[in-house]
């Protein structure tokens, strides 16, 4: 497993950063033993960094992987909060469930330009004065936004940012894929560090996987991909690829074979962009929800990449 420095923080992460949210209860739910058993074989395999939120509820999971793990490994966390009072529930939340002193990377979750960055400040100072009490090592931001990146790029106090990025800017909110490269090389030439997410685009590129991955490690400025993992073998995949090493033909198999669904997360607006896109007519509006009808949708992934608002998942 390589590993990189991420910006300033000298924290050193592993190329290959588990994204945690993938085997919680938002989406594969697994049991806390069955979680916690794919995050340990991470571990295992050389992978040192986790990404999480406090929406995703997958804290006990790593909490019980990382229990009696003697090297050390990284979290990154992340909470909506805006106010100090609620940044301060959050990281307590966070130090009280992971059952640790300090979070390594804390983050404001999804901002989307300067005004709400700013809108989050004394959630972001609060951070900060944890900061230099030794609760939290480096504060940042995520975003799906050219705008966030560029905006969080100019602000001195802001350490860290996990963009969206991948082939096909999928899920990307307010540009293309071009303007998101351009903004994170501004971000990086800024000295943050940097972390992609969304590499396969919410599960909608897994079948363009290779050159999915391919992209996305082709970027300098990226220290470290999130990558969403359920199973030990998606583990195990995903390792040889980030190590370069030849994939076994059975465990190829294996991985292809497993079943799929398509997920809609409970932020759906229903605004029909992905029933219009949808050729099976697998989908459809129920009060004001998309649904999908398994038995004839194809997993072709064309009604995630329509979404304005990232809500359509293959997992």
């Amino acid at each position: 497993m390589q590993y990189r420095l991420l910006g300033n923080t000298q924290i050193k992460v592993s190329r290959l950063c588990f994204g945690a949210l993938t085997i919680g209860p938002l989406q594969a739910n697994l049991t806390l033993q069955q979680g916690a058993a794919v995050l340990r074989r991470a571990l295992e395999c050389g992978v040192n960094f986790i990404d999480t939120a406090e929406y995703y509820q997958t804290y006990p999971y790593i909490k019980e992987a990382i229990k009696g793990w003697d090297s050390e490994v990284y979290i990154a966390t992340k909470s909506y909060a805006y106010t100090a009072e609620g940044m301060k529930e959050s990281l307590e939340t966070a130090l009280r469930e992971l059952n640790r002193d300090w979070v390594d990377i804390f983050l404001l979750h999804e901002q989307e330009s300067r005004l709400t960055i700013e809108g989050h400040y004394e959630a972001l100072e609060y951070l900060l004065k944890a900061k230099e009490a030794g609760k939290v090592r480096a504060v940042g931001i995520s975003t799906h936004c050219v705008d966030g990146v560029l905006a969080a790029a100019s602000f001195n106090e802001i350490d860290v940012i996990h963009p969206l990025i991948n082939i096909e800017g999928v899920g990307i909110q307010d540009g293309t894929v071009n303007d998101m490269l351009d903004a994170i090389k501004v971000a990086y030439n800024a000295n943050k560090g940097l972390y992609g997410m969304k590499a396969l685009g919410g599960g909608n590129l897994l079948a363009r996987y290779d050159e999915a991955v391919d992209y996305v490690l082709a970027l300098n400025e990226l220290a470290s991909v999130a990558m969403g993992m359920q199973t030990l073998d998606e583990v195990d995949y995903n390792v040889k690829k980030f190590n370069n090493e030849k994939i076994p033909l059975e465990l190829q198999l294996r991985v292809k074979r497993q079943p799929r669904k398509l997920h809609i997360d409970r932020w759906c607006q229903g605004c029909g962009a992905c029933v219009e896109r949808c050729q099976a007519g697998a989908l459809s509006l129920v009060d004001n929800k998309a649904v999908v009808n398994k038995d004839l949708c194809r997993l072709c992934g064309y009604c995630g990449a329509v979404c304005p608002e990232f809500c359509i998942k293959v997992i």
